[in-house]
């Protein structure tokens, strides 16, 4: 329970710290450099399978299923929604539809427990406070709603492969598939200009991107998601404004306002009421195929 709970806390964490590093390849072409992202950590991963000793395990007709539908909707639609979204009317909506994850995972999971769903809605309106209530349109809206899809997906479709992949070998395989997506949605809309020398900077935002918020995150969210089950594993998401927060402190970008540290402390209220109902059942590991 404890190391599931430092695990997710970590990973959400590790998540939100990309609004930090973003600006560092605000001009590289964004589906190269997402498809760039995913090859570098899939290597990596592919790399810690071998030296690990984890023999190679064939998906089954069921698994693949879930391994692209994880790929395709948990990486690369969640990746295109909250692009489009942003660059329909800027980050705030996208980030408030978002901060609705541990709601969503608390309902998608099953009969959520009462305290679980009542500390979700105390990180949802956490997280929403934090990121702030901006002003959007239409279009916006529905690229966010893709958005929040594609981020539940991120773990529902992970459910039934833990068991038996394990989280490197989840996390390699839907990383590898992720890469030909993208190349192609990359060369769809940016052509041969999809791909070009990085800067220094875009080179080291790039590599924090592959590394810390794809391999270390993806790794620590798997292994935290079964020992917790989605519904008190999701509270953790209302941590991803909360990170991105404290990592503009840090930098220096911004300073937080009032609202916004209000807002981080309804999301540790709610993580501290969802995680108080004791230990949670095995069932989300043991019965993947009700998730």
């Amino acid at each position: 329970m404890k190391s599931g709970i430092a695990g997710a806390a970590s990973a959400m964490f590790l998540v939100g710290t990309l609004a930090g590093v973003s600006g560092l390849i605000d001009s590289y072409p964004v589906y190269g450099g997402q498809a760039v992202r995913y090859l570098v950590a899939a290597v990596i991963l592919l790399v810690i399978t071998r030296a690990l000793g984890l023999r190679f395990v064939r998906p089954t007709p069921r698994e693949a299923l879930c391994l692209g539908g994880l790929a395709l909707l948990g990486l690369v639609v969640f990746n295109i929604c909250v692009i489009e979204s942003a660059r329909a009317s800027g980050p705030a909506l996208v980030g408030t539809v978002l901060g609705t994850v541990p709601l969503a995972l608390a309902l998608a999971g099953g009969r959520p427990a009462p305290r679980v769903l009542m500390g979700a809605c105390v990180v949802v309106a956490g997280a929403t406070l934090a990121t702030g209530l901006g002003s959007g349109n239409t279009t916006s809206l529905l690229w966010a709603l893709g958005a929040l899809v594609g981020e539940v997906s991120f773990s529902l479709l992970a459910i039934p492969l833990l068991p038996r992949l394990g989280p490197i070998r989840t996390s390699a395989y839907s990383t590898a598939l992720a890469v030909p997506m993208l190349a192609v949605i990359g060369l769809a809309t940016e052509g041969s200009g999809m791909l070009r020398t990085p800067t220094a900077a875009e080179a080291f935002g790039l590599a924090y991107l592959a590394i810390v918020v794809t391999v270390v995150a993806f790794f620590l969210w798997y292994r935290s998601l079964p020992k917790l089950g989605p519904g008190r594993a999701g509270l953790f998401a209302g941590l991803i404004p909360v990170a991105a927060i404290v990592t503009g402190a840090v930098l220096g970008v911004a300073l937080p306002t009032a609202y916004d540290l209000l807002g981080a402390g309804l999301v540790v209220v709610g993580i501290l009421v969802g995680l108080s109902t004791g230990r949670p059942s095995a069932e989300p590991a043991a019965r993947p195929s009700r998730a």
